[in-house]
């Protein structure tokens, strides 16, 4: 019996297109983006010959608008009876690290328990190519044993931060409404990225099979955009996707963010700026950053970590 499909998994549908599954919400149907489709012309070569092709994010959502709008919403979701594998980061960890010396350095480097670290993307649908970078997954708790591995590293020379090139690099491709030196000031302490040997790395967040709940984070009843200062009471799930910040408010709960740009951007304990979208969720107000690709005028900021720098 395959475990639950969750963050962070991949699957392949009948017509072999690949998904990257993107909520723990997979109950009636897996959620996910398309990633990758098997075309003649692909520039991705998997090594059984077959060649695929890599669609970003818009692109992809086109794609399936085009030819299979079943699966179109704010996810593509594909119904179970259609997915043909399912390809879980945990499992495949010993064939990529085997095949990967980076990845395998990144294993020795964290020393987690086996079935707490994984790798998805491309390494894991065997789709890389020389340009890849490593995007290995931490469930739960391990995921923060991680990070500590990730800013030793750093200090130490095992791993190497990301130069001011690399800095820009990111920021362009995340274009977000706070400034350049804003950006880097809250990443530098997320300790959630770095290179290895020159490639490229993040550290994902998924929570382990035991912390996943019922809970939905759909969309609510949207009440209007808004502005907010609150106080983070509970970060504990600032990295996860979307990342939440529980806040004391006198009207929001929970600040949602469902873009990587703002996760892991407060500690419990710091006073955060806001601004997003408010959603009605039962007895609850969520303010909902992220609501569209690139979160046009839409961010979070610590200003606590700010009012320290200043």
């Amino acid at each position: 019996m395959v475990p639950v499909i969750r963050l962070r998994d991949f699957v392949e549908d009948a017509d072999g297109w690949l998904y990257a599954v993107s909520t723990y919400d997979n109950a009636s149907a897996v959620g996910g983006v398309l990633r990758y489709v098997p075309e003649p012309g692909g520039k991705r070569v998997h090594p059984s010959g077959r060649r695929y092709t890599k669609y970003d994010f818009e692109e992809a959502f086109a794609f399936i608008k085009e030819h299979k709008p079943q699966y179109a919403g704010l996810l593509h979701r594909i119904p179970h009876d259609e997915v043909k594998r399912v390809y879980k980061p945990d499992l495949e960890i010993g064939r990529i690290a085997a095949t990967h010396p980076r990845v395998r350095r990144l294993l020795d480097i964290f020393g987690l328990p086996p079935g707490t670290v994984g790798c998805t993307g491309s390494l894991l649908v065997q789709l890389d190519d020389g340009t890849s970078d490593i995007d290995m997954v931490v469930y739960g708790k391990h995921w923060f044993a991680a990070q500590r591995k990730v800013k030793e590293g750093i200090l130490e020379g095992k791993i190497e931060g990301l130069s001011g090139e690399m800095w820009r690099k990111v920021y362009e491709k995340r274009k977000p409404e706070i400034s350049y030196d804003r950006f880097v000031l809250h990443e530098m302490r997320k300790f959630n990225r770095g290179q290895i040997e020159g490639t490229y790395f993040d550290i994902l967040y998924t929570r382990s099979y035991d912390e996943i709940s019922s809970e939905q984070t759909g969309k609510g009843t949207v009440i209007g955009k808004m502005t907010i200062e609150a106080t983070v009471t509970d970060a504990s799930l600032a990295f996860d996707n979307p990342a939440v910040y529980q806040v004391k408010h006198e009207s929001v709960s929970r600040v949602l963010s469902f873009t990587h740009t703002y996760s892991g951007q407060a500690l419990a304990g710091e006073t955060i700026e806001a601004c997003g979208v408010l959603e009605q969720h039962g007895n609850e107000r969520w303010l909902i950053v992220g609501t569209t690709r690139e979160a046009r005028g839409e961010y979070i900021v610590s200003k606590t970590l700010l009012e320290q720098d200043a």
